[in-house]
């Protein structure tokens, strides 16, 4: 499956299409995409799972029982459970996030969404990300599904990412700006 933005080139990318490509046959996108923002979650969280996923010293065997030990209690589908052990087997577990990445691109392109990711100074609250996600969407014209990031080195306002571009009215750019204007 050829993509925009040139996902199956990398390593990673072609992981995730063929993931992807297994869901979209066994119509399990959605549960696919869900394990993997559950494993998403779980690596920034965990240590642990961190250094099982990078650890170049871990064998074959010890990284796929490792896998699978955390597929049940974190209740992964069964396809990505799966496809968790054959990174574990190829020795490929550190590409891990980036296969997580590019699966959540594939998975909106199939839906017609365009993805957005908003950093903000302090967390926004729900009615803020509806009113923030029907502006994006108005603007580019397709829905848009949003990943929140919180920045306090913001100070305040927001950075918002679509694609290639960018829409900056954090506090921190306009006093950068500002101190930039006065100095000549």
């Amino acid at each position: 499956m050829e993509t925009s933005g040139g996902i199956g080139a990398s390593l990673a990318g072609r992981y995730a299409t063929a993931l992807f490509e297994l869901a979209r046959e066994q119509d399990r996108i959605g549960p696919v995409e869900t394990s993997l923002a559950t494993l998403s979650d779980a690596l920034d969280q965990s240590a642990d799972l961190r250094a099982l996923t990078t650890s170049p010293v871990l064998s074959r065997a010890d990284a796929l029982k490792g896998v699978a030990a955390i597929a049940a209690p974190l209740g992964l589908d069964p396809l990505a459970a799966s496809f968790l052990g054959v990174l574990a087997q190829n020795r490929r577990l550190a590409e891990l996030p980036a296969v997580i990445r590019a699966f959540g691109i594939l998975a909106r392109q199939h839906r017609g969404e365009t993805s957005a990711e908003i950093v903000s100074a302090h967390p926004l609250d729900d009615a803020q990300v509806a009113s923030l996600k029907a502006e994006l969407a108005r603007r580019v014209g397709r829905d848009v599904s949003v990943s929140l990031k919180v920045d306090p080195a913001l100070l305040g306002g927001l950075v918002v990412r679509i694609g290639s571009q960018m829409i900056d009215s954090s506090i921190r750019t306009r006093l950068s700006s500002l101190a930039h204007a006065m100095k000549g």
